[in-house]
């Protein structure tokens, strides 16, 4: 397959709103549809450019994309159709390489993506009850193994 991972610009965020829809809807069912649309809108006017995002991309189509802050990764989401296929890592190891990437936050009701994390070598350090928007949905802090 031809992958590419390109800096974000504005004309991706119609596809990135799509992917982040599609990825949540695959794989975070825990999620009530209000909170999900809660987040969908906050969302929809987040300026992605407040981030460090890069954009995975298959024949100049976003099929997954990657945000960092400083030395966490805020968001990481595919297509559910490209999930498992290596791009997740792909799009980490771009992070790794151009980034001092230490942390990420996962929701702990998402055991596959706390999974994912653990075998690149994060660990959990800590977790919360609440999410950052004070719903019930906890988040388990991991950090980088030294």
């Amino acid at each position: 397959m031809n992958y590419r991972i390109v800096k974000y610009k504005d004309s991706h965020k119609t596809e990135i709103l799509s992917v982040w829809e599609q990825s949540v809807k695959a794989t975070h069912h825990f999620l009530m549809e209000s909170d999900f649309e809660q987040y969908k809108k906050i969302l929809q006017n987040f300026d992605f450019k407040d981030l460090d995002v890069f954009c995975l991309e298959e024949n100049e189509k976003v099929v997954g994309f990657i945000g960092i802050h400083s030395e966490k990764i805020e968001m990481l989401f595919l297509n559910p159709d490209y999930i498992g296929k290596g791009l997740g890592r792909q799009l980490i190891d771009f992070a790794f390489s151009n980034f001092d990437i230490r942390y990420v936050d996962v929701n702990e009701q998402n055991p596959k993506a706390t999974e994912f994390y653990q075998k690149i070598g994060f660990e959990i350090f800590d977790r919360s009850e609440k999410d950052d928007l004070g719903k019930p949905y906890p988040i388990l802090k991991m950090k980088l193994k030294k």
